[in-house]
């Protein structure tokens, strides 16, 4: 099933209020976020922070652990004592891309449970100001009469905006040249300065190189248009049939946490996801707030584990 149609499909089924056996927490709750302060992930995961000591009346501190594509803080929660009290607020990027390209000691699936989707922020094409195309056709053309002129920056390899370069290759039977940086900021540096000639980056970063006219925004990756750039097609309307490319934010917990634990933290999860405070925040990030079921998002994080691990395969990518 397809992303749209699970978003569309799910209503936040977990219930508001689901009293555990014991109290919770009986102690501080660790968010483990894999990437820097002041990323997208660490905003998500303060936002959370603030919402579940509301909620549930206790303290929740985040611990960046960036590095490893993400999956120091993944590792670490995975190991965690399973009593609930580490917590991990991930992306695609550490959990469905990463462990089909690294060596790790722990199992993504396994080894973390699943407590829900936040949001999903789609990724979009943008090529520099200089670059002579406006559509995707354009750069496609452009792209099979210059082969290997074309380059486009990641934030690393393995990242989703790698992943999406090397789907839209394949989509489109071209190729370009991977250029990975250690975070978006500097690939813009090089696509502003025509370095670099395009990225898959995400609507949150990219935005404010789009209104500031540096950046030419041709196509979201997402299977629908963005809220916030309702007159960019998708790549779909653009002739990729079938391409969908986010980043999602998703929490996790360490797998063997009480039932009652699980439960209560999928609950309270719904509930924060639900506020207007928190969709109009996640909005702002260009994203679309989660409202997939507990179920569903079990589904969708194992289905999105598969798909990933072929799109690794199949375009051969390997790690530094």
């Amino acid at each position: 099933m397809k992303r749209r149609g699970l978003l569309a499909s799910a209503v936040l089924l977990a219930p508001l209020a689901v009293k555990a056996q014991t109290t919770y927490p009986t102690k501080p709750v660790r968010l483990m976020v894999g990437a820097n302060a002041g990323g997208g992930t660490d905003i998500v995961a303060r936002m959370l922070a603030d919402k579940f000591a509301e909620q549930l009346k206790g303290t929740f501190l985040v611990e960046n652990k960036p590095g490893a594509s993400n999956t120091i803080a993944a590792d670490l929660t995975a190991k965690a004592p399973a009593d609930g009290h580490t917590l991990l607020v991930a992306t695609n990027t550490g959990q469905a891309i990463a462990p089909h390209l690294l060596k790790l000691s722990f199992d993504p699936i396994k080894d973390l449970t699943p407590i829900g989707l936040v949001v999903s922020v789609p990724n979009v094409l943008v090529v520099g100001a200089s670059v002579p195309v406006n559509s995707v056709q354009e750069l496609i053309a452009q792209m099979k009469a210059k082969p290997g002129e074309f380059k486009y920056g990641s934030s690393g390899v393995g990242s989703t905006q790698h992943i999406a370069g090397e789907a839209f290759d394949m989509a489109a039977g071209v190729k370009g040249v991977h250029v990975p940086y250690k975070g978006s900021a500097q690939a813009h540096l090089d696509i502003i300065a025509g370095n670099v000639q395009m990225m898959f980056d995400t609507t949150s970063s990219a935005m404010g190189q789009i209104k500031a006219g540096k950046f030419k925004a041709l196509a979201v990756t997402s299977d629908r248009r963005s809220s916030e750039l309702p007159d960019v097609p998708t790549l779909i309307e653009a002739g990729l049939p079938g391409f969908d490319m986010a980043t999602w934010y998703a929490v996790y917990v360490t797998a063997g946490s009480p039932p009652d634990v699980v439960a209560r933290l999928q609950a309270e999860l719904a509930r924060a996801v639900a506020l207007s405070d928190v969709q109009a925040k996640l909005r702002g990030l260009g994203g679309e707030p989660g409202n997939m079921s507990v179920e569903q998002f079990a589904r969708f994080n194992a289905q999105e584990y598969e798909r990933f691990g072929r799109l690794i395969r199949d375009a051969n990518i390997k790690p530094d």
